[in-house]
């Protein structure tokens, strides 16, 4: 104990010279927690109400005592809301900031300037009444200036807008009207007798806490559901329809589950015909007289749907789909009888009015379900308004239906075509390999031609170049950290889209429901990285279906890539090393870079009901099943190798595999801006060719911005297996050699995979708003790849039930996420918990080590150095 404080007193003194500088030290270091403390007081005391006001702060409100209805249902109905804490003390720095810039804000001031521009703008547009040109440019002039200075008369200067936020006062005709929503709400969960209150707690300074008091009393259930329908024709369909009912007998009565049948019955009544059919037909009683058990928990009650007739009529009347016309022209206010030349189709019962385009209208038929004498549908209605929409020709689509005296109804289909041609330009910031490079600039230049043969087919050509700065790959001598290394990206890609699906036979028609496409693309990339070169031909084509919209499909059935990859860059000698190294182990991974070809066919499937945007429970899935090289296997191996002139070293590469992936995430939420997100990630693929192994870009890898956040892009596993190790001695790591990272490994080179495991639990939400919605994240991720063929001169690489639990990689951090609405910037800081590679030979101490839970080996002292540092990733957009 002495020695330690000895050395403490000589640190001091090396640090200050003298007696006097020590006690200087120890001044600003108390001096720094007077300061902080009084900051704290300073946020407390924001808690108060100020400004001469009798009134009551806000500080919480809970609900308590309910049994069946979830909280957070109760508590959606109370709109106020407190101000928001920082974990949960009685600081509010959005409160502080808010009288902060209060304290130096004029209303009066800001309305009158207000007045006096609006006034100012109001001269000066009668003096230009004449000169629209003139008008239009004062309007852009004056529109923002006009909006700048309403924005701050309404709601404050900058810093009350962007870091504050208005006290929340307490009311108590508030507290009575909650109460008063809360028992009605209870009422429509079939808690007929249910009780409401609210209790006050008046805390210091002015703050008070409002606690909800609820007592449910016994529930009524559904003991019959009745439907009474006088009308035979509806009675006899409702009926067909009970077993999708959203009323169940023995469930307890919802007025949600009733409104929810009312809006089914609508809808199924409106797609037989029945045009008038509304909601207000239907009504609903119970009954809830039979004697209940006094002490009973469970009521009964015994629920009427009634279905009453129009006044005057027996029967609810049928319509009936008349004249079907559909006009497409490029004058948007032009009519029938216009003098507009339109050419004149008629097809299948409907006429086709087009004008100005060479438009086929057998595709146009095929998306059109309103047929002339079929009883009136809503679904096809909307189904015909979407189907057309999602073509992407035109530029708006109306249907306008009309009813006639005979309970025919006119459609009239009008829509305008788009531009023949259109060119699109994007430029911005992103990041080419996610995770190791830092942002660098890129240009995307589209051109489209639209309905190019008259078969509404769309051809989009784009160009695409893009570079980012990498780390990591060489240190510079002079200053001992990572030089800086460019990576480029240059791609052309040329697509055919047709709204059908291009196969022969009439089957193809079944799927004109489904918005069907047919895509076929001619690509080339061409990738430029410091440890190596790769250019890919791709030829595709590819059918896309959707069946909801929730529900897609795509089978592609044909993917052909023409590889070309060498290592003629300033670190590709090193990597083609390493390869080599890997090779002499028995691993395949550098016949991915030869000359090769590559074709196959894969079938996908994505059910997705996540919305951007919106805060719900949602899940996402992804399926892919590939199969590599499947024409392959009709001839011999010899007949291949011949074809394709290959031999151990040169010739045409080719490819037999199976690939296999799953995505599934899952989004629960939590409050109404924070979600607690899941994912897990699996895949397996299987080279079966002479060279057991499938193309680079279809193995798996982990580690990066959208994989365990913990470890550098790529660099995770395979397994066990060290980052790189010595030549000759596989046990044995080699470090990072760049100043104080000597106990990092060295994560040179990429390293794939042939079977995938990944899994990440994220909690996101909202901060603060600083001109974009501030976001926060912590999240935990694990996984890692494996081989799955052995492999006697590696180590600990491949997959095996008995040993991978203790190979999966555990990582973990936080993140900030800046989300501008239109995209979203993401900064992930990972660090590690168990890493499975760090069980090596340690020739320093002349033994085997374990050092494999990294946890406690994380400092705060040193964040980029130390055995365990902080990493760091950048994205566009979340990780899943």
């Amino acid at each position: 104990m002495k020695k330690k404080y000895a050395m403490r007193y000589m640190m001091y003194d090396r640090l200050t010279g003298s007696h006097t500088s020590y006690l200087i030290y120890h001044t600003y270091r108390y001096a720094i927690w007077v300061t902080c403390l009084l900051l704290t007081l300073g946020m407390t005391g924001c808690l108060t109400s100020k400004g001469g006001r009798n009134e009551y702060l806000l500080t919480s409100q809970t609900v308590r005592g309910n049994r069946s209805v979830p909280r957070e249902e109760l508590e959606s109905l109370i709109p106020q809301k407190p101000n928001r804490r920082v974990l949960g003390l009685p600081i509010t720095p959005a409160l502080w900031f808010y009288q902060l810039g209060s304290s130096r804000f004029d209303q009066a001031a800001a309305v009158k300037a207000l007045q006096d521009k609006t006034n100012e703008f109001e001269q000066q547009s009668q003096q230009l009444a004449g000169q629209p040109a003139a008008l239009r440019k004062l309007n852009r002039q004056y529109e923002r200036r006009l909006k700048r200075l309403r924005r701050k008369a309404e709601e404050g200067n900058w810093v009350m807008r962007n870091l504050g936020e208005p006290p929340s006062y307490f009311y108590e005709r508030d507290a009575q009207a909650n109460a008063g929503k809360m028992q009605k709400y209870l009422v429509g969960k079939g808690f007929f007798n249910a009780e409401t209150t609210y209790r006050l707690d008046t805390l210091r300074g002015r703050q008070i806490r409002v606690n909800y008091l609820v007592n449910e009393k016994p529930g009524y259930f559904l003991r019959s559901v009745t439907y009474e329908i006088p009308d035979p024709r509806v009675d006899s369909l409702v009926r067909q329809s009970l077993k999708n009912s959203a009323l169940r007998v023995s469930d307890r009565f919802d007025l949600d589950n009733v409104s929810a049948e009312k809006a089914r019955l609508e809808s199924l009544l409106r797609d037989q015909g029945y045009y008038a059919f509304s909601r207000a037909y239907i009504n609903w009683e119970v009954d809830s007289t039979r004697r209940n058990p006094d002490d009973s928990l469970r009521r009964n009650l015994d629920l009427y749907m009634q279905i009453a007739n129009p006044p005057g009529q027996s029967v609810h009347p049928v319509y009936y789909v008349g004249d079907v016309q559909v006009q497409i022209t490029r004058d948007e206010t032009s009519v029938p009888g216009s003098n507009v030349r339109l050419d004149t189709v008629q097809r299948n019962g409907i006429m086709y009015l087009l004008g100005g385009r060479n438009i086929s209208s057998r595709l146009l038929d095929s998306k059109i379900f309103m047929r002339p004498g079929q009883p009136y549908s809503q679904t096809k209605y909307r189904d015909t308004q979407r189907q057309l929409f999602l073509l992407n020709q035109f530029k708006f689509i109306n249907l306008n239906i009309t009813d006639s005296t005979r309970r025919q109804l006119r459609t009239l289909i009008t829509a305008a075509p788009v531009d023949k041609y259109e060119y699109t330009f994007e430029g911005g910031i992103f990041v080419l390999y996610q995770g190791q490079g830092y942002p660098g600039p890129f240009a995307n230049l589209t051109f489209r031609a639209r309905n190019l043969f008259g078969g509404l087919e769309t051809l989009e050509t784009s160009v695409r170049y893009g570079f980012e700065a990498q780390t990591g790959f060489a240190i510079d001598s002079t200053t001992n950290r990572s030089r800086v290394y460019f990576a480029q990206e240059i791609g052309v890609t040329s697509s055919l889209i047709f709204p059908q699906i291009l196969f022969p036979g009439r089957m193809r028609f079944q799927f004109n429901p489904y918005n069907p496409r047919t895509q076929v693309s001619l690509g080339f990339t061409n990738s430029i990285r410091p440890d190596y070169r790769r250019s890919t031909l791709r030829s595709t084509m590819a059918y896309n279906w959707q069946t909801t919209p929730a529900k897609q499909f795509s089978f592609l059935i044909a993917d052909v890539n023409l590889i070309n990859a060498n290592f003629n860059t300033q670190f590709g000698p090193a990597f083609e090393k390493q390869l080599d190294s890997l090779a002499s182990l028995g691993s395949t991974i550098k016949q991915s870079f030869r000359r090769s070809i590559s074709s196959s066919i894969s079938f996908a499937y994505t059910y997705n009901t996540n919305t951007p945007g919106q805060n719900r429970r949602a899940n996402f899935l992804r399926a892919v099943v590939e199969s590599g090289g499947t024409t392959l296997n009709f001839f011999r191996e010899s007949q291949l190798r011949q074809f394709f002139n290959l031999t151990d070293s040169t010739g045409l590469q080719y490819f037999k595999y199976l690939r296999f992936n799953v995505d599934f995430r899952h989004y629960i939420p939590l409050r109404p801006r924070t979600t607690l997100a899941f994912r897990f990630n699996t895949g397996l693929v299987y080279g079966y060719g002479s060279n057991r192994t499938a193309p680079y870009e279809k193995l798996f890898f982990a580690g990066g911005s959208n994989s365990i956040r913990a470890w550098p892009l790529r660099r995770l596993g395979p397994g066990a297996e060290l980052p790189q190790a010595r030549d000759g001695a596989q046990r044995v790591p080699v470090f990072d050699n760049r100043d104080g990272r000597d106990e990092q490994f060295a994560y040179t080179f990429e390293k794939p995979g042939d079977m995938l495991i990944e899994g990440s639990a994220e909690l996101r939400g909202h901060l603060f708003r600083l001109l974009a919605d501030i976001n926060g994240a912590f999240f935990i991720d694990a996984g890692n790849v494996w081989t799955i063929r052995n492999n006697n001169r590696r180590f600990g690489e491949q997959f095996r039930f008995n040993t991978f639990v203790p190979q999966i990689a555990v990582g973990t951090g936080v993140g900030l996420r800046i989300d501008f609405s239109f995209f979203v910037i993401r900064f992930d800081g990972g660090i590690k918990v168990w890493d499975p590679a760090r069980q090596y030979f340690d020739e320093k101490r002349g033994r085997l080590v374990d050092e494999r839970f990294m946890l406690t080996k994380f400092s705060l002292r040193q964040l980029t150095k130390g055995p365990n540092p902080l990493v760091l990733n950048f994205g566009i957009g979340y990780p899943f």
